[in-house]
């Protein structure tokens, strides 16, 4: 049986744009208890990731979070998958690439989820349940 990758995934994501302080960023990963955060321009394309191992680049570099801004450490190089894309697919490329995060994209409407090894954990978690109920 084929799964989509908009079976899966996060939505609404948790945005920010290149210009916010890494600290309010932060905050916003803490209090939503999640791995990353998508950069958006203004209309809501992607523009780039910042993920937790952003922020030990950051420590190491020394650099205090309430003056630095987001585009000084987000990747921009991102991998994007769409609803449409077979889970299989994207956790292959997630295995391969080492990534846990990838935003999901729609030309028109900008960034419309993310999918995480959480999502994918969930997933197969729920997967197993219903094959020992059987």
């Amino acid at each position: 049986m084929d799964v989509f990758v908009g079976r899966l995934m996060s939505s609404p994501v948790r945005t920010v744009t290149r210009t916010t302080p890494i600290q309010e960023a932060a905050t916003l990963m803490l209090d939503n208890g999640i791995g990353s955060v998508v950069v958006v321009d203004n209309v809501g394309h992607l523009d780039g990731i910042l993920t937790a191992t952003d922020f030990v680049t950051l420590a190491a570099d020394g650099q205090p979070a309430e003056e630095t801004e987001v585009h000084e450490y987000m990747s921009t190089d991102v991998i994007t998958a769409t609803a449409n894309d077979l889970i299989t697919d994207v956790a292959e490329t997630m295995l391969d690439r080492g990534f846990h995060h990838v935003p999901v994209v729609d030309e028109t409407e900008g960034v419309v989820g993310i999918i995480t090894t959480t999502d994918f954990t969930a997933y197969l978690s729920e997967t197993n349940l219903d094959n020992d109920v059987q």
